[in-house]
């Protein structure tokens, strides 16, 4: 059994602490991306991944694969390419100042990636499961392209195949919209994660802004009937490092949500949203899926990134389990 994730690494500088962009003379450096968080997670949880990407042939792109190897993550699938390594700045918000990220991504290994590059009947060879996310497609039209190609071969396999939309408005900078895009992916997708925003935008579902979240994902299951689970979650921000998460699940007649996490004291929500499909995809692949069981696991292992430095939820099966059972933390485990 393995999981490929499909998606693009990048560098990721921050400030120290919560210091302004302007304000910076230097910068933290971790390395993270949407599919790439999701491969680390898990692997954390015991499952056998491997990441699927095309970094640049030099110190950067060996350094962004040592990161993701480090955490049990396959990486001999990934290609050489392309002449940079995507890079994307993120300033930490504080109190009622938001967080902001900046993307320097622009001729990347995945930005740059077209059909033909990548032999993707070898690199499903072993998957049992197979996961992308709506950034791939936003990069450019060759990545879409790839990523069609990819999918047709693993639908053909008959792999699994997941989704998280990740609507980014600041990256659909090549001249097509995203609902020119995404339905025909979406068409060969089983899982799909996304909320009203992404749904609009990207597969045309309108919806008001007080529309039952059933209603939404009814209307999503409509559209692409293929679908077999369609997620969303819900946070609420009362200040930049407080909020409450909560996440859903429809499976075409039934709507299975969870508990609602208060999160004070936040330390970094970058890569929760992935954390959550993670968690998603750890209780899906299990023939025998319990559906709140599912929702309650991805929601706390949201809920538990927001407490971890960097783009990667470093934390074990046994450890979330742990948070849905109560455990707030307020012990220290010796």
């Amino acid at each position: 059994m393995q999981i490929v994730c499909f998606g693009e690494i990048m560098l990721r500088l921050s400030p120290p602490g919560a210091q302004r962009m302007v304000q910076a003379r230097q910068f933290e450096a971790v390395y993270g991306g949407s599919e790439a968080n999701v491969a680390v997670s898990l692997a954390q949880f015991g499952i056998k991944t491997a990441y699927l990407t095309r970094v640049p042939d030099n110190e950067l792109g060996q350094a962004a694969l040592a990161a993701v190897a480090q955490h049990g993550v396959a990486t001999h699938l990934a290609l050489k390419g392309g002449d940079r390594l995507g890079i994307y700045f993120l300033e930490q918000g504080a109190g009622r100042r938001a967080s902001k990220v900046r993307y320097d991504r622009a001729g990347s290994g995945m930005a740059t990636l077209t059909p033909g590059v990548i032999d993707w009947r070898a690199a499903l060879e072993q998957a049992t499961w197979l996961h992308w996310s709506g950034i791939t497609p936003a990069l450019s039209q060759g990545a879409a392209d790839a990523l069609l190609e990819g999918l047709t071969i693993a639908k053909e396999l008959n792999i699994p195949i997941s989704c998280d939309i990740n609507y980014r408005a600041n990256l659909w900078n090549y001249g097509k919209k995203p609902a020119e895009i995404m339905p025909a992916l979406l068409a060969f997708t089983d899982v799909l994660l996304g909320d009203e925003t992404a749904f609009e935008v990207c597969l045309g579902i309108k919806n008001e802004i007080d529309t039952a979240p059933e209603v939404v994902l009814s209307a999503v299951k409509t559209a692409f009937p293929k679908l077999s689970h369609i997620s969303m979650t819900r946070r609420e921000g009362f200040s930049a490092s407080h909020n409450s998460y909560q996440g859903l699940i429809f499976d075409g007649q039934r709507l299975f949500t969870s508990k609602k996490y208060d999160l004070p004291d936040m330390l970094d929500r970058i890569g929760s949203g992935d954390a959550f499909m993670a968690g998603l995809i750890f209780g899906l692949q299990k023939a025998d899926a319990d559906l709140q069981e599912v929702i309650e696991f991805a929601t706390a292992a949201a809920a538990y990134k927001h407490y971890i430095s960097g783009d990667f939820n470093l934390c074990t099966e046994s450890e979330v389990r742990a948070l849905m059972e109560g455990n707030l933390g307020g012990r220290v485990n010796r």
